[in-house]
């Protein structure tokens, strides 16, 4: 941030809100981080701050949302396919009644 021309009490306070951001976000490799101190004393560092965690904490938030849904999809592609095997199993159940099959019970024998 600081090559792009923001201030460095700005970036200083905009990469700890990020860390913040993301840890409410739900990050697991993330801490909360506030130089609370800084944050009351210096306008640059707490509006970094502030806006640093806003940004990463709906970022963190879009990714937790996207992980849940490629899960549930995954749950509803597995079901899916058991229900098409569930379904194939009746399929060839209901095929066979009626059928005399007595005969075969001698090819598991051998």
């Amino acid at each position: 941030m600081i090559d792009q021309g923001y201030p460095v009490a700005y970036a200083d306070g905009y990469d700890d809100g990020c860390h913040s951001g993301n840890k409410a976000g739900g990050s697991l490799f993330d801490q909360f981080k506030k130089d609370v101190a800084k944050f009351d004393a210096d306008k640059q560092y707490a509006q970094g701050w502030s806006d640093g965690f806003k940004q990463c904490e709906s970022e963190q938030e879009a990714i937790q949302r996207q992980v849940r849904l490629s899960l549930e999809q995954h749950k509803l592609d597995e079901q899916k396919k058991h229900n098409a095997w569930e379904e194939k199993k009746a399929m060839e159940r209901e095929a066979l009644k009626g059928v005399d099959t007595s005969g075969l019970k001698s090819l598991s024998q051998s």
